[in-house]
């Protein structure tokens, strides 16, 4: 007996420590609290704003408005402030009032004999719609001066329920409405700006992926910009438009871009098709107002619907992040951490991620005065992970310090990455720890767009600095333009050996910084010949041709002869051709599930012909239909099919 409790004891101390050494997770720094809502009360939520008061204010898709008092107590006090609006998608206060981007017009709502209600109802500006029903109007934000900036989603053509159509003027374009009531276009080619943001003073916008727009993005706007969906240049050449770009140069020069590729070199007729890469910013070398985004978002890696920006105003009380921005995603029921810089005049840097797990789609954030965030969340008629359609939930810092990449700056030669916390410097300055690529997107008229000519980069040295605080990785092959994928799996943290929480930031590198680069005798060269854990590659090559994985591609299955692709094998496809951001092998995301297309026994034949030509009739039940995707290159499509079906076996 003696014997067996002096057993159980030292399995308790060993579990004890490998409990102690395994790196934490955002959760364990993070906590999403759900705070009680009255029973009956739907909060689809469209709009957040924090009131002078502390109380929150909440607009909803459903058309009303209302305010929570002591929104942070154990019992939060709801009451209606307004309602009867249309599909509200942004509140903001101002002077005793609140303001709401209604469908078709700004609104001031105002408690006139102060019983707690809007009694008055002003309409501030009224704008055209065409009653289509992907007309949204996001916002408004207000602008330094008081004045306020409106977004105004496009419309979707009949036959292709995806292509961008503007309508009626306004639809494409970001505009402004003046302290006495005037409307002003400022900037078009936004195809669904769903987050509309003022940042330090300066106006940017984030938009979804969808025709134009190769996947999500986030744009500084300037007046007379021009961010890359031609659909609101129809209306470019109005009187009061700062919009100098055409309809006819753009496509113009869309034609001629088509005729070359990316070196300038021409491409033979036979070859020129919608299909041939086209990238953004060579319409940018040609016009100055062409804004390319700051931070491309990678889809389906950390999201599918780009919403909201905010930036951490807390001093600290949320975190080591104070200054830095966080953008939410809808789809993917998830909020990023985004690290911007300016960079000869322009904004760029990279995404990392933050945190998942939110109930519904995370379209709209706001900062408590305790420095919680609260999370609004909808996902009628747009689909997202989580179990709710719609909910109010707060994100709580628990005051330990994360082991996180703090910053990611450009430098001539590659990068310089500041952390929360030293880093244990034998990592740090072992090659091996360090993973980087860099992949463009294309700039045409088809839904989203796969990541195009991927390179792996060499580092081809580090040097850490003296407080073990900062990294500077230097490359062999840094691409202007390019978004560029740095993994630092292998780098751990000084005191405790901890993993970082987010190992991989996705930065856009519009601008390569001038400046002096390292020299080699300033470096560290040196490698372990250790294998870089997680790659897809890895995770292929140790799978041999018989063996089969399991759907979650966590545990072996029993071996076969089949010549069926392992899910190690058709991972890298799933992840390329952004098939995971709305689907999963087991359960229902966005669309189906992969296993219940496998229960509808179609041939691989006719899964390829739906990856090419969807059917949403097919799946009444999933909001969001399917968009074509021409992209997918046959053999990988043939392969996915064959995968898909080994599901249902």
């Amino acid at each position: 007996m003696k014997k067996l409790i002096q057993l159980t004891l030292i399995l308790l101390v060993a579990l004890t420590s490998l409990r102690a050494q395994e790196s934490p997770k955002e959760e364990d720094f993070y906590k999403i609290i759900t705070p009680p809502i009255p029973e009956g009360i739907i909060l689809e939520v469209g709009g957040l704003t924090t009131m002078p008061n502390g109380s929150l204010a909440i607009s909803t898709r459903r058309g009303e408005v209302w305010i929570v008092d002591n929104p942070t107590s154990r019992s939060p006090y709801f009451r209606k402030f307004a309602t009867g609006l249309h599909e509200i998608l942004g509140l903001a206060y101002k002077e005793g009032a609140l303001y709401c981007a209604q469908r078709g017009e700004l609104t001031k709502l105002i408690d006139k004999n102060g019983d707690g209600k809007a009694d008055v109802y002003e309409t501030v500006y009224a704008w055209p719609l065409s009653g289509h029903y992907h007309e949204y109007s996001f916002g408004p934000k207000l602008a330094p001066d008081g004045s306020f900036f409106v977004s105004g989603n496009v419309a979707f053509g009949d036959e292709e329920w995806w292509r961008g159509e503007s309508r009626v003027p306004g639809r494409g374009w970001i505009f402004h409405i003046t302290n006495d009531g005037k409307y002003e276009p400022y900037a078009t080619g936004v195809r669904s700006p769903a987050g509309i943001s003022m940042l330090n003073g300066e106006l940017f916008y984030t938009d979804n992926q969808g025709d134009w727009m190769g996947t999500g993005g986030i744009f500084q706007v300037k007046k007379g910009g021009f961010m890359g969906h031609p659909a609101g240049l129809r209306w470019a050449g109005l009187p009061n438009s700062p919009v100098k770009l055409t309809e006819k140069q753009f496509f113009a020069e869309r034609d001629n871009r088509q005729t070359k590729d990316d070196k300038g070199a021409a491409i033979k007729p036979e070859n020129t098709r919608n299909e041939e890469p086209q990238f953004l910013y060579q319409l940018k070398q040609k016009y100055d107002m062409v804004q390319l985004p700051a931070v491309w978002l990678p889809y389906g890696v950390q999201g599918v619907s780009t919403s909201e920006l905010i930036m951490d105003n807390t001093s600290g009380n949320f975190g080591p992040f104070t200054g830095q921005v966080f953008v939410g995603d809808q789809g993917q029921s998830n909020i990023m951490r985004v690290v911007l810089e300016k960079v000869k005049g322009e904004y760029q840097g990279a995404s990392i991620g933050f945190r998942s797990g939110f109930q519904s789609g995370v379209l709209r954030m706001a900062f408590d005065k305790d420095g919680s965030m609260f999370v609004g969340e909808t996902n009628r008629g747009w689909g997202s992970a989580g179990d709710a359609n719609q909910g109010l939930q707060r994100l709580v810092w628990n005051g330990k310090m994360p082991f996180e990449m703090y910053t990611v700056k450009a430098q001539p030669d590659g990068f310089e990455i500041e952390f929360t916390m030293p880093v244990d410097r034998k990592s740090a300055e072992d090659l091996d720890s360090y993973k980087v690529s860099n992949y463009i997107y294309k700039h045409y008229p088809v839904y989203g767009s796969p990541q195009i000519n991927l390179n792996e980069v060499k580092v081809t040295g580090v040097k850490v600095s003296d407080d073990n605080k900062k990294v500077r990785i230097v490359l062999d092959n840094m691409k202007q333009y390019y978004v560029h994928k740095i993994q630092l799996e292998g780098v751990r943290a000084a005191t405790n050996s901890w993993s970082l929480v987010h190992p991989d930031a996705y930065y856009t590198l519009n601008n390569i910084p001038d400046g002096e680069k390292l020299k080699v005798s300033e470096l560290k060269t040196t490698r372990s010949g250790g294998t870089q854990s997680g790659s897809a590659s890895a995770s292929a090559s140790s799978t041999t041709e018989k063996e089969h994985v399991s759907p979650d591609g966590k545990g072996k299955a029993t071996a076969s002869s089949s010549k069926v692709p392992t899910f190690a094998e058709v991972k890298p496809l799933l992840e390329k051709n952004t098939c995971l951001a709305c689907h999963a092998a087991d359960k229902k995301v966005v669309g189906p599930s992969y296993t219940d297309v496998a229960k509808r026994k179609y041939s691989n034949d006719k899964i390829v012909d739906l990856i090419y030509n969807p059917k949403p009739e097919n799946w009444p039940d999933f909001a969001t239909p399917m968009a074509p995707m021409p992209q997918v290159p046959k053999a990988e499509a043939a392969k996915i099919a064959a995968w898909i079906n080994s599901l249902g076996k």
